[in-house]
């Protein structure tokens, strides 16, 4: 049995428990990681996944995106699972993405994976308005597969070949967290960067097609000119030679 609850600093909810279930007085939950979190989330990263990280990337996205990490605390204090997120930079779309999600061994058929992509996915909402999540997976982890098709209705986008170092491909997937922003985007053919580009091409296709008929209309008036000077020197002629 497991007691669950939730607890954001960030959002001035420190304490307060949105969920719970208590059974065997077993609590669990799921908060904002800080920066004190960092080395027990690269514990828990090297204790289930083969995909590890350097210290400075756990840093890089504490220090970017602090909303967006979320671990999974026991009742002791010990970290049993986290789920390491961010914000795709520089994109036409705002959107996240999940760098990571793990649940120690102890602890899985929880839940709590869930529960941590859940957290993280409404603060990329909330925080950053993104329209979207993605993330990549291997193609044999089926336990994963089934986690983000069944039960967080993620989709399969495309496929990385040779994703992973050791040349496994990877699903690339994603989720609409904003679906009617969506559709106002594409009901307003704003499209981003793409669109615009299709529409220059189109004033610029406009553009040479008004300085073709302007170049034959010079040209028809140029040769009508030449026909008359041409015209005229003959008339000349035939004037010259009659006086003659």
């Amino acid at each position: 049995g497991l007691s669950i609850c939730f607890r954001s600093p960030a959002y001035g909810l420190e304490n307060i428990s949105l969920y719970c279930v208590d059974t065997y007085k077993k609590m669990v939950c799921i908060r904002q990681a800080t920066v004190d979190d960092l080395i027990s989330m690269q514990n828990a990263n090297l204790w289930c996944l083969p995909e590890n990280y350097q210290m400075k990337y756990y840093f890089y996205h504490v220090l970017s995106w602090p909303q967006l990490l979320h671990v999974a605390e026991d009742f002791n204090g010990q970290i049993v699972g986290y789920v390491l997120a961010k914000m795709e930079e520089d994109a036409e779309i705002p959107h996240g993405h999940i760098t990571s999600l793990a649940v120690l061994r102890t602890h899985r058929k929880l839940g709590l994976a869930t529960k941590l992509m859940t957290a993280a996915q409404k603060a990329m909402v909330q925080v950053f308005d993104a329209e979207y999540v993605s993330l990549h997976v291997r193609k044999s982890n089926r336990a994963a597969l089934h986690l983000y098709t069944k039960t967080l209705n993620y989709e399969i986008h495309d496929i990385e070949a040779k994703y992973y170092a050791d040349d496994e491909d990877a699903y690339d997937m994603r989720k609409e967290l904003q679906p009617e922003a969506a559709a106002r985007r594409k009901k307003a053919g704003k499209g981003g960067k793409g669109e615009e580009k299709k529409e220059e091409e189109e004033k610029i296709g406009a553009e040479d097609k008004l300085t073709k008929s302007e170049d034959t209309t010079t040209q028809s008036s140029q040769g009508s000119t030449a026909e008359g000077i041409e015209v005229a020197s003959e008339e000349k002629n035939i004037e010259i030679t009659d006086l003659d």
